[in-house]
């Protein structure tokens, strides 16, 4: 572990945050003497941002809680380009409208993780269509466009790896990185930006700001990125075998996002401990430590801080409860997914319809497998129907999901 001065770096480096950095040397200097104000952008694509993005959203948090002050950067203007980067197929269009409103709604859960207000060090929540939605494409060209060569372009992965497989890029999405790059510049010049942070997958974009706001400015600027954070089997993480797992709950119950991270694979526990919860590194040490059925006490400690940080202490407890009395009890939890009916539904429906399968296909193919249960009694029948009563009734898939379908 380097020796760093500041709280900023050394936070960062015990707890795994740190990939790669500009200058570290510079920015552990900067940090240790100075607030700094970093920035991370996100584009609004959806009405939520799922654990995909919550390690940027975690460092955002380090940053603040280091006492310096975070900037989120909503991509209100990027978002109508799409950016390449790990992506095979050209970007759906949104509406204004419909982007305007995923800002709203990502908004909420920003506010959860970080503290925002007028003050030094508190958290601030831009929109870069508000700069970039002013450039004329002449200024464009004139100002930024000679700053960038289509050689080195060609080069970077969002591009190069598009066009190796012969998927199609549009010059709409080309343009993105010199837009991303025009957000590090604005924002150095105007709120006196000191810092981007973001994915591994990010650091030419990074960059390509910092050279542009060098050269147009004479602004010193550094970049820090974080590695990527996969499961133990390889996997994304921010993916479940449901879907995406959401951080607002309007997309995702409390119950299933707290259950995901009750779910970690044991290889995982104590590295996302340091990523996603704000628990002290020697306690962290000391669950990671447990061995055996004791690891399940650190994956529990891991769903309710990660849950808590999230959604809150209530809703925290309250999941917690529902799978104490889901495994422990074998009752009804009350924060269960649960799905209303008006009639009698049947079972392949219902296991669709809770998210537990993507598909009838997969639906018919647990149910042969012996995996589902009604009422806490295996379904053989694919034709299995779940008939209207008075009290919910309970439907699971497999050991770890359980859901109440609610008649009336």
């Amino acid at each position: 572990m380097t020796a760093y001065k500041s709280d900023l770096l050394r936070q960062l480096d015990a707890r795994g945050y740190i990939h790669q950095t500009t200058d570290a040397a510079a920015l552990d200097a900067l940090a240790s003497k100075e607030i700094v104000p970093g920035y991370i952008g996100f584009d609004a694509t959806a009405p939520s941002l799922h654990v995909g993005n919550l390690v940027s959203i975690m460092l955002l948090r380090r940053l603040q809680q280091a006492g310096h002050k975070p900037v989120v950067v909503m991509g209100g203007g990027t978002t109508r380009i799409g950016d390449p980067t790990g992506k095979d197929e050209v970007r759906k269009m949104l509406t204004d409208e419909t982007i305007e409103a995923n800002i709203s709604s990502i908004r909420t859960a920003f506010e959860q993780f970080l503290t925002f207000g007028d003050g030094p060090t508190d958290a601030v929540m831009v929109n870069n269509h508000d700069w970039l939605g002013q450039l004329g494409y002449i200024e464009l060209l004139q100002e930024v466009g000679t700053h960038f060569t289509v050689n080195r372009m060609l080069t970077f992965d969002s591009v190069k790896l598009r066009l190796e497989r012969e998927q199609p890029m549009t010059f709409l999405e080309f343009n993105y990185m010199i837009l991303q790059g025009y957000d590090f510049r604005h924002l150095s010049k105007t709120m006196g930006v000191r810092l981007q942070m973001g994915g591994s997958d990010q650091w030419g974009n990074i960059i390509n700001g910092m050279e542009l706001a060098r050269r147009m400015d004479g602004a010193e600027v550094l970049g820090l990125t974080t590695p990527l954070i996969t499961k133990a089997d390889g996997s994304k993480m921010g993916k479940s075998v449901s879907g995406a797992v959401w951080l607002n709950r309007e997309q995702l119950p409390d119950y299933d996002y707290w259950q995901f991270w009750r779910n970690t694979d044991d290889r995982d526990v104590g590295k996302f401990l340091r990523l996603f919860t704000d628990l002290p590194i020697d306690e962290i040490e000391r669950l990671e430590s447990l061995e055996g059925s004791e690891i399940n006490i650190a994956k529990i400690a891991l769903a309710n801080a990660a849950t808590e940080l999230c959604r809150g202490a209530e809703a925290s407890a309250l999941a917690a409860e529902t799978a104490r009395k889901t495994f422990e009890e074998g009752t009804s939890g009350g924060d269960l997914p649960t799905i209303d009916v008006s009639a009698e539904i049947s079972v392949i429906d219902a296991l669709v319809a809770l998210n537990f399968v993507a598909s009838k296909k997969e639906a018919r193919r647990m149910i042969q497998g012996g995996g589902a249960r009604v009422a806490d009694v295996a379904v053989t029948d694919e034709n299995a129907m779940i008939a209207a009563q008075a009290e919910p009734v309970k439907i699971s898939a497999g050991k770890k999901k359980h859901g109440l379908i609610r008649f009336g």
